[in-house]
């Protein structure tokens, strides 16, 4: 994917494309422990996660921001992000639905690259916040 983003072509307000994952499933879970190494119980052992008080296991953290890089990464190319944070604000749990989405913020130029600054939201069906971030993305 070459970056055909424009600079002079976005306007801060521009929304992003979602991105929408399958709804969290015990299997996605799994795999995901898999690919990961993140073997912690708390993600697939529902006894291990009653245990700690949860009614159920969790989402990996890691995930939730892995999805939330996607609505970047299906807008520009992973060569044009510069910056990339999020913070964890909610729990994931098995069959939410989560939608993830990005607005430009701002236009700037630093060291001589144009960039646009992109806040980012995973939110659940109910439109709980799950994880919010932010980004910096070089354009042409």
């Amino acid at each position: 994917m070459t970056n055909t983003l424009k600079f002079d072509a976005l306007q801060v307000g521009d929304k992003l494309p979602t991105f929408e994952p399958a709804p969290v499933s015990r299997l996605a879970l799994a795999l995901y422990c898999g690919a990961s190494g993140d073997h912690n119980p708390i993600h697939v052992d529902i006894d291990f996660a009653r245990a700690s008080g949860l009614p159920d296991v969790i989402a990996h953290g890691m995930l939730s921001m892995a999805w939330l890089g996607q609505v970047l990464t299906q807008w520009a190319p992973q060569t044009a992000l510069r910056q990339y944070s999020v913070r964890f604000a909610a729990m994931t749990t098995v069959g939410e639905c989560i939608r993830c989405s990005g607005t430009v913020l701002e236009k700037l130029e630093r060291h001589g690259e144009h960039l646009a600054r992109v806040e980012l939201v995973a939110a659940n069906q109910d439109g709980v916040v799950k994880l919010t971030g932010e980004a910096l993305v070089a354009l042409s």
